[in-house]
């Protein structure tokens, strides 16, 4: 297995590592897929056991200059890592202003991703700086546990209200109580942010945000979907604290912020941007 990449371009760098960044701050170890196309960034925290989950896809060309792979064999053309993503962060905020930086795939005392940088000098001499960042290669029986997510088969699809909106909302319940009582949201474009404690009940409302025009093969498309009153709210009561860990760690300014909520099953943040997707799916609570 090799893998190397290099980064140049100075925005395409700083964006690379605010992408780090937001992921360090939802889970501290990940899997990092790693294909000829793009890099993925996953957590399985199995929903149904009542853990989070998360899927990250970036476009290599969009980030690096130069990128090459070679995966297990011919036919199975990936690389699996397990990776602690907080390492990968700090690394990379050492080295934004470098000329250039360079990700590779290299054995030292353990497998290790090393990132090597360039830094800018006003003498001739060079500056380099290298991290040693260890990981855990994922033998090929394992890969089936992780790709990508299907979208699940949600009751209502909505465009999410400004994330810093929505995050000081969220840090003022929080003080409250630990569990928001209900995330809700109908096809009006209408959501609801509400906690209930024995001392108070708060609600947060939103309204005209707008709903996404999923395809026909997607769930809004289904005729269960398509005969649901616009007004009726689907509903589900999650951790606020898995919430305002994926409001606190946003830092990619997405182009489109949206929510799909399976009822009183799951809530599933999808964020997207011209050159990266992320999705994050929160378990309801009883």
């Amino acid at each position: 297995m090799k893998f190397r990449g290099k980064i140049v371009d100075i925005a395409c760098l700083n964006h690379f590592s605010r992408v780090i960044t937001t992921i360090s701050k939802l889970t501290k170890t990940c899997i990092l897929r790693l294909t000829p196309d793009n890099l993925f960034f996953v957590l399985c925290g199995k929903v149904a056991n009542g853990g989070v989950s998360m899927w990250c896809e970036l476009s290599q060309a969009n980030f690096f200059d130069e990128y090459q792979m070679e995966g297990m064999n011919p036919e199975d053309n990936e690389i699996c890592l397990e990776v602690a993503p907080e390492n990968m962060s700090r690394a990379l905020k050492t080295v934004q202003n470098a000329k250039v930086v360079k990700v590779k795939l290299t054995k030292k005392h353990c497998p290790c991703l090393t990132i090597v940088a360039e830094l800018p000098t006003l003498s001739s001499v060079s500056r380099v700086v290298t991290h040693d960042i260890p990981v855990d290669v994922i033998p090929r029986r394992l890969w089936h546990e992780f790709k990508e997510p299907t979208v699940p088969d949600f009751d209502v699809s909505i465009y999410l209200p400004p994330l810093k909106t929505m995050k000081n909302v969220v840090d003022r319940m929080k003080n409250l109580s630990n569990f928001l009582q209900v995330i809700e949201a109908n096809l009006n474009g209408e959501m609801n942010l509400k906690i209930e404690t024995d001392l108070v009940s708060v609600t947060t409302h939103f309204k005209d945000l707008g709903n996404p025009p999923w395809g026909d093969g997607a769930s809004q498309g289904s005729s269960s979907s398509q005969s649901r009153d616009p007004e009726a709210m689907a509903e589900a009561r999650v951790d606020i604290r898995r919430l305002q860990q994926f409001l606190m760690g946003q830092q990619v300014n997405p182009s489109k912020a949206m929510c799909n909520i399976v009822h009183e099953k799951v809530v599933h943040l999808i964020l997207l941007h011209d050159d990266m997707s992320l999705q994050y799916f929160i378990p309801a609570v009883v």
